[in-house]
């Protein structure tokens, strides 16, 4: 199997193996289980009988329902940590939910439009190295990314927490209608519960980085659309100072490693 296919398989397999070691509803343990045997199951199957290109862009499928799965964890928050992760953002930010409510809407209404296309990245940085005829750098691509998104969502199963905007006062910004689009999507899409790196930051962050050694200019728009990602994240409370700057450590360490 290819790197990334084992970074995918260790991570369901250990995933299920928590989730009979931790406290868990007996539907939510059921749940990661069944995906965990099949996501197993079909990462071997596509690994020996499936196609190159299928090989190729199933990693962006892993990476949605490994994070899904990893929202079924997600049963209590750690009140003592909740609070460590606010006491950074305070004391970094003053009054977070205000703090940026004087910079400019256009440039607010940005972040929040990268960041609501956060998605749209990993599958976008392996079409710029496929267009570019350099398809034959799947692995490495997939293994830096898959491998710093999975490491997000991972802790998750131990470290728990909410997310700013599911317990602070309204955040007061300019662009008040991209942000209740965006605040909107979050809380209809995702799993509500915050990861710890933050995978929007490691994530994106690992594709810039695992398409710039071979197209400069491309990952160079790219680490731009990161950095952008990640102050989004800060600004429109999605996620806490510490959970960004983690993010971009692990993302950092996996390109080094790589």
């Amino acid at each position: 199997m290819r790197s990334s296919e084992w970074i995918s398989f260790v991570y369901f397999a250990a995933l299920t193996a928590i989730a009979w070691m931790r406290p868990l509803p007996t539907g939510r343990r059921s749940t990661i289980t069944a995906v965990g045997v099949v996501m197993c199951a079909a990462i071997v199957a596509l690994a020996r009988y499936g196609m190159p290109v299928a090989r190729d862009w199933a990693p962006g499928v892993v990476v949605g329902i490994g994070y899904f799965v990893s929202g079924r964890f997600f049963c209590r928050p750690s009140e003592p940590f909740e609070r460590w992760l606010m006491a950074w953002d305070c004391r970094l930010l003053g009054d977070p939910p205000t703090r940026f409510s004087h910079w400019p809407r256009l440039f607010l209404a940005y972040l929040e439009i990268v960041y609501m296309g956060t998605f749209l990245v990993l599958p976008a940085g392996f079409a710029a190295l496929a267009w570019a005829g350099r398809a034959d750098l799947a692995d490495r691509y997939w293994t830096l990314v898959i491998g710093a998104e999975l490491g997000a969502f991972a802790p998750l199963a131990f470290i728990q927490s909410r997310p700013p905007w599911a317990f602070e006062q309204r955040v007061a910004l300019p662009d008040r209608a991209v942000h209740t689009l965006g605040s909107l999507i979050v809380q209809r899409f995702s799993i509500k519960a915050n990861t710890f790196p933050s995978g929007h930051a490691a994530g994106s962050l690992a594709v810039a980085l695992a398409v710039i050694g071979t197209l400069p200019w491309t990952g160079a728009a790219l680490l731009v659309v990161a950095l952008s990602i990640s102050l989004a994240c800060v600004v429109g409370r999605y996620h806490y100072i510490v959970d960004v700057l983690a993010g971009v450590v692990l993302a950092l360490l996996l390109w080094m490693l790589n």
